[in-house]
């Protein structure tokens, strides 16, 4: 039988749990449905996916345009999303949220693809443009603002510059593409709580690769 010293001591170490409402969006980007799934435009729907697996956060309830879990990360009350409004309009889902609960850009992480970068590579920024990002680009307007930090995901480049950017994001990852971007997985969780912390710097000199 375990002491009840012993359970007491285990109460009190026990990390804090954070009380009240949503102070945090985590947003995965990516389009919806079936013949999107692990697609490169969806590297952020997949991180997500894994990111709330980490943190116990159930993705599924139908809510702000997007499919959408709570959950606790360290101290903060965090809303985990994956907008349902294809990528185009990621910032109608975005945008509705931050309204609700009053959270202003810069408590809002945003995980995106990146064709700059290959497979198994993730880059944090503090804010920035839309680089040609049509996600990036419908938040950007919805929010006005440019001020919200995003985790860059590898995903490769064109096989040719004739070959068309549409064609490619929207094509299957193979599989060793996905492995390499499930393999970040640890990292992408470990930023996250150092950006939730407010140590954003400290995220990106430890895991931008």
């Amino acid at each position: 039988m375990t002491d009840i010293f012993d359970l007491f001591k285990k109460i009190e170490s026990a990390p804090a749990r954070a009380a009240g409402p949503v102070t945090h969006l985590i947003v995965g980007l990516g389009n919806i449905g079936a013949q999107y799934e692990k697609t490169r435009h969806n590297a952020g729907f997949m991180a997500l996916d894994l990111l709330a697996e980490r943190y116990g956060a159930r993705v599924n309830n139908a809510r702000f345009h997007a499919l959408v879990g709570e959950a606790t990360v360290g101290t903060h009350r965090v809303l985990f999303m994956k907008p349902t409004t294809f990528m185009n309009n990621s910032g109608l889902a975005v945008g509705e949220a931050a309204a609700f609960y009053k959270i202003p850009p810069e408590n809002i992480i945003v995980l995106v693809d990146e064709i700059s970068f290959d497979p198994g590579f993730m880059r944090i920024r503090r804010k920035g443009s839309a680089g040609g990002h049509n996600g990036l680009k419908s938040i950007i307007a919805a929010i006005s603002s440019e001020q919200f930090p995003r985790i860059k995901l590898g995903i490769g480049q064109k096989p040719t510059p004739e070959y068309d950017l549409a064609d490619f994001v929207l094509s299957r990852m193979p599989d060793e593409d996905i492995a390499r971007l499930s393999s970040l997985s640890d990292a992408v969780a470990d930023s996250v709580a150092l950006m939730l912390d407010g140590k954003i710097d400290d995220a990106m000199s430890r895991y931008s690769r």
